[in-house]
């Protein structure tokens, strides 16, 4: 975790403290800048592209449609169980992206760093980013740091932004759901709001529940690859399941039904909620996406989903139908039925 930050100056400070830290003049745009960025950044993130050091990337990207997706990350605690903000930046841009139908291809990076933050923890996340990118085979090829006197911001903030191309022929959208559908989702619901939630609150439970953030997006070259019908595909993250049903219910005009038999929840996360008072429907996920099928490719979907590393739990949760158009219902165990509402508020904030 981040060391305690003093609350003196940086010409107050320590040689050392000058040394392990992050300045002012880190973000100045003069030499310290550069030196960061040629000593720990290019370094981790190296390509032609970005070595070039230009204002912006110059990119090769072949003949078709683009995908283009942006996202802030803020999310507290910066370390977590199963991950931190850097990878969890990265792989929500990608999937993101990914979600579109398009293959990733290029991520910008911006961090916005309190005076005074830990370099150690920073080498860590940049790493971690080096890292994501590279599973996901994607290039971080340009980027920007400033950095803000200490209280003006908490620790660390980075937003990435990412570029994709999507195949010739595919088409997904949220309007795009249609009555006989059948929605798969790719594993369990909650873990990553639930960690962040334990993580932060230092609630001590026993379990090793952790962060699901990962890449989806060769997930979804395999489904966009495999010539089945795809109709819509999501990542339910901020507002959870429930949200993001809603959202697309809203968008293709449809009705949405969803069984509370069939909603994959870790037996410790479920317990959890209910202890906290929380719904899992409305928890945040990071490294899950739900599909909205044809009935006659449901289960051919299913298996390609399943061969995935990050599929491996995938289930169908529920149908489309052309009744009640814009609303969400959950059939209970009991055999009786709820409205599945828009989240209001914020339930959990800084979740990612």
């Amino acid at each position: 975790m981040p060391n305690e930050q003093s609350d003196q100056r940086p010409d107050e400070r320590t040689e050392q403290e000058q040394v392990e830290t992050i300045l002012l003049d880190h973000g100045s745009g003069g030499k310290i800048s550069h030196s960061m960025f040629s000593e720990m950044i290019l370094p981790l993130f190296d390509n032609k592209e970005l070595a070039k050091q230009d204002d912006g990337a110059v990119l090769d990207v072949p003949e078709g449609r683009i995908a283009f997706s942006t996202d802030s990350y803020v999310v507290d605690p910066i370390f977590f169980p199963g991950g931190n903000i850097g990878d969890l930046a990265v792989n929500g841009t990608v999937n993101d992206v990914a979600m579109c139908g398009a293959i990733p291809l290029y991520i910008s990076v911006g961090l916005i760093i309190e005076e005074g933050f830990s370099k150690k923890d920073l080498e860590t996340i940049l790493k971690t980013m080096a890292d994501a990118a590279k599973k996901a085979g994607v290039k971080i090829v340009t980027g920007d740091t400033k950095v803000v006197p200490k209280g003006k911001a908490d620790k660390i903030f980075i937003n990435t932004s990412g570029i994709g191309l999507i195949p010739k022929g595919v088409n997904v959208s949220g309007n795009r759901a249609k009555p006989g559908d059948k929605i798969i989702i790719s594993g369990t619901i909650a873990d990553h709001g639930i960690t962040i939630l334990s993580t932060r609150e230092g609630l001590k439970f026993d379990s090793n529940i952790e962060s699901d953030s990962a890449p989806l997006n060769k997930m979804v070259q395999s489904i966009v690859g495999s010539g089945l019908d795809i109709h819509v595909l999501r990542d339910p993250t901020r507002g959870g399941l429930g949200t993001t049903l809603n959202e697309i219910a809203s968008q293709s005009s449809v009705g949405i039904n969803i069984y509370e038999n069939s909603l994959p929840i870790q037996g410790q996360v479920q317990g959890i909620c209910e202890l906290l008072g929380f719904d899992p429907l409305y928890i945040a996920n990071e490294g899950k996406l739900i599909a909205f099928v044809p009935e006659k490719d449901c289960e051919k979907m299913l298996a390609i989903i399943r061969q995935d590393e990050f599929g491996k739990n995938a289930v169908i949760i529920g149908e489309v139908t052309d009744k009640t158009p814009g609303k969400v219902f959950l059939e209970t165990i009991i055999g009786g039925s709820r409205i599945i509402d828009m989240l209001t508020g914020e339930q959990l904030p800084r979740i990612c």
